[in-house]
């Protein structure tokens, strides 16, 4: 079953030093097992970033978490706070886009 991580990080850097961290991290993430996709995004309230995470299955879930790059992230990013959150993937509102196609557990689901 495919799997969503989401990661939300508190930090009091400067934006523009986060960004750079995050530029200079990305290409880290390219060959991480099992990973589909990952979105940056931003809290324009509160300067938060998250990252949402991808995987194709538990299991590269569960290996990217033990992974140096995970554990890696929050003195990464002089994190002050992170919270982790994981998802199984139910369905997808447009199964043609992905980052997941539609299994067949999940066919007849409108």
């Amino acid at each position: 079953m495919a799997e969503v991580l989401f990661v939300r990080i508190t930090s009091d850097l400067e934006i523009a030093e986060f960004d750079r961290r995050l530029i200079e991290r990305r290409p880290l993430f390219h060959d991480v097992p099992g990973l589909v996709q990952k979105v940056y995004g931003r809290d324009r309230a509160t300067g938060d970033v998250c990252g949402i995470y991808f995987f194709d299955s538990e299991d590269a879930l569960a290996g990217f978490r033990e992974s140096e790059l995970a554990r890696s992230i929050p003195a990464a990013y002089e994190a002050r706070d992170v919270r982790r959150e994981t998802f199984d993937v139910l369905w997808t509102l447009r199964p043609e886009r992905g980052p997941f196609q539609v299994t067949d557990r999940l066919a007849d689901t409108p």
